[in-house]
């Protein structure tokens, strides 16, 4: 299975993303690795580390790289030689099978959308975050692509989310719950009591309304909401884990008795920081374009690389898109009945 990798995106491009290439191709050896970027700032990196040579990783060169800081609409239409969208045609041409980037989101979506399209019967994209349980692990969706949905986009989301924790988790009917202020059917905008209307008749394992409580919860798999509810509960999310730190810390302070409990139980800490540390997940999928493409945190550590190559590469395996294709077909017919 071949990946491209966009080299240049991220805050710690292109070492970061370099290094956790090279130890996602020295862990399976099926992988081919595309490095997409400048080819000499590439090249440089790869001279880094042992032995790269023998490694299934080779260097697509792209003369130019979208800033974080750049408006993504702009950059697509004036760096067309950009690494997110030379990997994007990689992808489209079929010479790799998945993309992976943790460049500008707003171009990674967009590039994704010109170059690949969506899958057929799909109204919009969504991306999905991974968020950790006490137990687990949870999907929302959606986490920014859309901030005003409709309600029959909202259930494309249930069904794509749903089908995402099937292949990947492999939990055998996820139970899907719709974000709420309270429970009761009767509760929340307008938009989320005919979404809720709608989702009784799902073609997925519907929980009812969930509450904000519950989305850490181990109650729920999959947690549907529009992407401006959800991209604030992804930001607030990732701060958790740098808070607790902090905050435990002070408390440990300079106190003898303390520091020498915190140091029994350090296993346990880090247990718990691993727990809530968005490195293990890799990157957020962005489902329902024709492709697979997996979009990275833009401060991406070599270990988060590797895994959202690893993330890409089941995705292809799980053959998620024609799964996404099949249900929402069937949804449709039914529908239309």
């Amino acid at each position: 299975m071949k990946i491209a990798v966009d080299a240049m995106g991220g805050d710690f491009a292109p070492r970061a993303i370099v290094t956790g290439a090279i130890s996602a191709a020295r862990t399976k050896k099926d992988l081919e690795i595309v490095l997409v970027g400048d080819e000499e700032a590439i090249k440089h990196e790869l001279s880094l580390h042992f032995r790269t040579d023998e490694l299934p990783i080779s260097i697509h060169h792209a003369s130019q790289i979208i800033d974080m800081k750049d408006s993504p609409a702009y950059a697509l239409r004036h760096k067309r030689n950009n690494s997110i969208s030379v990997a994007m045609d990689l992808h489209k041409r079929g010479e790799v099978e998945a993309v992976v980037s943790a460049g500008n989101t707003g171009a990674v979506l967009g590039a994704a959308l010109m170059k690949l399209k969506k899958i057929r019967g799909v109204m919009r994209p969504a991306i999905g975050s991974i968020l950790p349980t006490g137990k687990g692990r949870n999907f929302l969706i959606d986490v920014g692509t859309n901030v005003d949905s409709k309600p029959q986009q909202l259930m494309q989301f249930g069904i794509m989310g749903s089908i995402f924790v099937r292949k990947l988790f492999g939990v055998e009917n996820p139970r899907v719950g719709l974000l709420n202020i309270g429970e009761e059917s009767s509760k929340g905008s307008d938009l989320i009591q005919k979404t809720y209307q709608l989702f009784l008749e799902a073609p997925f394992n519907f929980i009812g309304n969930v509450e904000g409580r519950s989305i850490l919860s181990e109650t729920v798999d999959v947690v549907v909401c529009d992407g401006f509810v959800g991209n604030i509960i992804l930001k607030f999310a990732e701060s958790i884990s740098s808070v607790y730190t902090r905050s435990l810390r002070g408390r440990i302070g300079k106190r003898a008795q303390y520091k020498f409990g915190a140091l029994l139980l350090r296993p346990a800490f880090r247990r718990l920081k691993k727990t809530f540390d968005y490195a293990e997940y890799g990157g957020v999928p962005l489902l329902g374009v024709n492709g697979v493409v997996i979009i990275g945190h833009g401060g991406s550590s070599p270990k988060a690389v590797t895994n959202a190559i690893f993330e890409a590469e089941k995705m292809v395996k799980e053959d998620v898109n024609r799964t996404i294709e099949e249900e929402l077909q069937a949804a449709s017919q039914k529908q239309g009945e």
